[in-house]
């Protein structure tokens, strides 16, 4: 069986066990989403991060309040925060939220500080056995709207072939895991989700294979977000030869237009995904990681004062820039050029290996799912913040190494405060 890894040149190598035996469910995508599990993966090239560019102070104030309880407010068992939280302000002047399962169902209400579980079904998942139908564990993962009744979705889809006999020469999750980012739109405010024509907005240029031996593809996007004339989302994958993971930066003037995504390949924003099972085309060229992030992008959102963008993503400590597991958060002023990481919030994360190294059972909780929502923001996308925000988030309970079922949505304030330069010398001579 031939494994496909990144392509890296002198990089580093990283690897991270996991427990193959996890239930079938779609916790699994931030373990998945790292590109380090299982396997040996040599790191390519990033567009390094500047040191010392940051001049944003984030900082957590207050306790955790909580958004939504599935054991009081869920419309079904299903109903459990599972995604990063998107929101976006209908035509009539009220917010729908996003944040969990595959059967996708939204919050609700007049602003984010009174949101109820609406129970219709905004975007269904059939879970097909046919990979080229893109009709997996679908999640709703990015929204965005300009006029409030048309909406755009980038969707993560999953496919897990071992759950269909003859797909997978595995019985195990990770290596039979196919991912891809599809476009869905909405011209009833967010309540039906269709699929746009092209339907495949990130795709590796092949078909899910019977012995990939990995997961395999695009995943995890963030929220869609503006700068000038353009919307942007980061969009991770796994990689493959010619291909290093880490998270990508693609860009679109309209989002409803799914055939106007194209992703960064180091220089312009070039590359254009097809649908494998439609076209056989050359392969695209490979988009561009950009650093510091090597695990999925929880949210990007612009500081209105200072013009300077924020991105906030969950990771485990390393030996360098990342002192401990939690969510970080880096800032840029172009998307290309990022500070080093800078703790919000320390806790054990799903990028974590579930079980300890000789096997031993985990038990306790983990923090997933970051993002960053301002009640004030301007527009109708929550793509801004002013100087008071909240950090969102799910606290899961683990039990025998598996993030279950039992979890909560909760939220946090931030308080962002810019550092001025001459402060900043002074602190460093």
């Amino acid at each position: 069986m031939r494994i496909e890894e990144p392509a890296g040149s002198g990089g580093r190598r990283y690897v991270l066990s996991l427990r193959a035996r996890l239930y079938c469910r779609s916790w699994l995508r931030e373990a998945m989403s790292s590109a380090i599990l299982l396997a040996y993966i040599w790191v390519a090239p990033f567009h390094q991060a500047k040191a010392g560019e940051s001049e944003l102070r984030i900082s957590l104030q207050g306790k955790p309040e909580l958004v939504y309880d599935p054991k009081r407010d869920a419309c079904t068992p299903n109903d459990i925060p599972d995604v990063n939280a998107r929101a976006f302000r209908a035509a009539d002047g009220t917010v729908t939220l996003t944040a969990l399962h595959f059967i996708n169902r939204a919050l609700r209400g007049p602003d984010l500080d009174h949101l109820r579980i609406d129970c219709a079904v905004i975007l269904n998942s059939k879970q097909s056995p046919d990979p080229a139908e893109y009709d997996g564990r679908r999640f709703i993962t990015a929204l965005w709207s300009d006029d409030g009744t048309h909406v755009a979705a980038l969707v993560h889809n999953e496919y897990h072939a071992n759950h269909f006999a003859g797909r997978c020469a595995s019985s195990e999750e990770l290596p039979c895991w196919y991912n891809t980012i599809l476009s869905f739109s909405s011209d009833d405010a967010g309540h039906t989700f269709t699929k746009s024509s092209p339907l495949v907005v990130a795709a590796p240029p092949f078909r899910q294979n019977l012995e990939q031996g990995r997961h395999r593809g695009f995943f995890n996007p963030s929220n869609i977000f503006a700068l000038a004339a353009y919307k942007y989302a980061l969009i991770s994958t796994t990689g493959w030869n010619g291909q290093p993971y880490g998270a990508c930066l693609f860009r679109n003037e309209n989002p409803l237009n799914s055939a106007g995504w194209r992703a960064f390949d180091g220089s312009a924003f070039s590359i254009r995904y097809d649908d494998p099972y439609k076209r056989q085309t050359r392969a695209p060229g490979a988009c561009a990681p950009i650093a510091p992030f090597g695990f999925p992008v929880g949210a990007v959102v612009r500081h209105r004062s200072s013009g300077m963008f924020i991105a906030v993503w969950e990771a485990p400590k390393n030996e360098s820039d990342r002192p401990v597991d939690g969510f970080y958060a880096a800032t840029s002023r172009n998307l290309i050029d990022w500070s080093a990481p800078r703790l919000i919030l320390a806790g054990t994360t799903m990028m974590k290996a579930a079980c300890g190294p000789d096997g031993s059972k985990r038990y306790g909780s983990v923090i997933a799912y970051p993002s960053i929502l301002d009640s004030n923001a301007d527009g109708r996308n929550f793509d801004n913040v002013g100087d008071d925000a909240w950090l969102y988030y799910a606290a899961v309970k683990v039990e025998d190494c598996t993030p279950g079922a039992d979890r909560v949505l909760l939220r946090q304030k931030i308080s962002i405060a810019a550092i001025a330069k001459q402060a900043t010398k002074e602190r460093r001579s």
